[in-house]
């Protein structure tokens, strides 16, 4: 038997962790709604997949920047942040029934980075906020395997290295550890699932066919520089989604891992995220150009940045989407997860079925 913290203790010391340079820490709580809509993927359509959504409650599938601006309320602890984060929303596969359980979502952090050789405390000319109608995306939801050697460098191996993630164990005795796809064990403090967004821009699409092109990842990743086809460097965005297990505990534990995310995976490797921008663009620019010289600045700390309105927990946790657009049983138990998405295992790529061509 070990003593296990209280999950919003957990969650409370991830925040407080120092990163360095990490230029401030964005809280976000429990997702303003868990629905299947993209509105980078799938614009005006029901979305292949089951998302968690964060920040600004003008969020549907038929968003724009304009559209983000309208948001009466955000989840995220910035005011002048209307952006929307999502990722996919993790699952139990019960042993024993088959039935599909979702699993509860301690919230976001966002970290906003101010990383690379172009940012001021490395010599640089300085960071650029994100353009209105900017979006991108990282990950890839069809991936079931490790395909590339670490430190390739190449923009596709940067892809790979940017979905890695934290079996936290505080409290147990057991060692935590990061790891690609799936963890091995069960992770008492909770499964820390993480993404590196792209940090350099070409400078003159908001998104692209792939919505991937338009941008792309810092040369060492966390660092290093941006490539010459994508000159403008930005804050770099790092996600950090707190998925509490301990609730599932007694029913697999001795058993294979039991939890996929819901676009078919039951491997880890399919993990994505995306953003969509809303900030108030003159509010972020002066942040970044003014909000990096105190030591609480220098620390991440988000309070410390005079620019930003931050409201109370209670009342970003608060806010609600302002409509559910589909509206579907996704909490479970349940035979299968929302849309068609039977378990694909790999090693290939995940086919995304829709409900025309849907094999169950």
């Amino acid at each position: 038997m070990f003593l296990k913290p209280s999950f919003a203790a957990i969650l409370a010391s991830l925040a407080s962790v120092e990163v360095a340079n990490a230029w401030f820490r964005l809280p976000c709580a429990q997702p303003l709604v868990q629905e299947r809509i993209d509105p980078i993927i799938s614009p005006g359509k029901v979305s292949q997949h089951l998302h968690s959504l964060h920040g600004g409650n003008a969020i549907s599938m038929n968003l724009t920047y304009n559209s983000a601006r309208t948001s009466t309320c955000t989840s995220c602890a910035v005011t002048q942040d209307l952006s929307n984060y999502w990722t996919p929303t993790l699952y139990f596969k019960d042993p024993t029934t088959g039935q599909f359980e979702k699993v509860p979502n301690g919230g976001l952090l966002v970290y906003y980075q101010n990383r690379g050789s172009a940012d001021v405390s490395n010599g640089g000319k300085g960071l650029k906020a994100f353009p209105p109608g900017f979006r991108m995306i990282t990950g890839d939801p069809t991936k079931r395997s490790k395909l590339y050697t670490e430190g390739l460098g190449t923009q596709a191996e940067l892809a790979e290295r940017a979905i890695k993630s934290s079996c936290l164990r505080y409290g147990t005795g057991n060692t935590g550890y990061d790891f690609y796809g799936f963890p091995t064990t069960d992770c008492e403090a909770g499964l820390n699932a993480r993404l590196h967004m792209p940090a350099c821009w070409d400078g003159v699409n908001l998104d692209s066919p792939d919505h991937k092109s338009h941008t792309a990842y810092l040369s060492m990743l966390d660092n290093g520089d941006c490539p010459s086809t994508h000159p403008v460097p930005l804050m770099k965005l790092f996600y950090e989604v707190t998925w509490d297990l301990s609730s599932f505990r007694s029913r697999w534990v001795g058993k294979p891992w039991p939890f996929v995310w819901s676009n078919s995976d039951p491997t880890g490797y399919g993990w994505h995220g995306d953003f969509f921008n809303g900030w108030d663009t003159t509010v972020f620019q002066n942040a970044i150009d003014h909000c990096n010289s105190t030591p609480d600045q220098l620390a991440g700390v988000v309070e410390a940045c005079p620019y930003f309105t931050i409201q109370p927990a209670t009342t970003y946790s608060a806010c609600r989407a302002k409509t559910t657009e589909v509206v579907e049983s996704i909490n479970g138990p349940m035979a299968k997860l929302p849309g068609c998405n039977p378990l694909q295992y790999g090693p290939g790529a995940a086919t995304l079925y829709s409900t025309s061509n849907c094999p169950i």
